[in-house]
């Protein structure tokens, strides 16, 4: 049975859990620079004037490369069909936010007449790195 006491402790570990989540050179963003930089793609770090602030930025190719948590965007693998017990609710509607708001900058970035690849964090493993290095090259050249 859990008492008032440990639900506040867990409320207060999980706010620190979340907060300390970050949003730039996460793990998968930095594996899919490392790839990039070694096939010799040279790039810009999230650009704040274009929507979205994309993570990389190939501005002479006009190709923008979003690296994408599988939780909180919402994507339809396992990791990102995860539902939270705690405050489902709110959960549902930020993750829904989030997927309408890439949903919106895809499209703004689109008819600026840039070219968009999404990575997923599930793709980021090192079991599958061989195919991720192929997706980045199909896309870049």
């Amino acid at each position: 049975m859990t008492t008032k006491s440990t639900e506040g402790s867990s409320s207060r570990s999980r706010s620190e859990v979340m907060r300390a989540v970050r949003s730039k050179d996460t793990t998968p963003e930095i594996i899919v620079r490392r790839l990039a930089h070694r096939m010799g793609f040279r790039y810009s770090l999230h650009c704040k004037d274009l929507p979205g602030n994309p993570d990389l930025v190939f501005v002479s190719r006009r190709k923008i490369i979003f690296v994408n948590g599988c939780f909180w965007h919402g994507h339809d693998c396992a990791r990102g069909a995860r539902q939270p017990k705690d405050n489902a609710e709110y959960w549902r509607a930020k993750i829904s936010r989030n997927v309408k708001r890439d949903s919106e900058n895809l499209r703004a970035l689109q008819e600026a007449g840039w070219q968009v690849m999404t990575v997923w964090e599930c793709e980021t493993p090192k079991r599958k790195r061989d195919a991720l290095e192929n997706k980045i090259k199909s896309f870049l050249t």
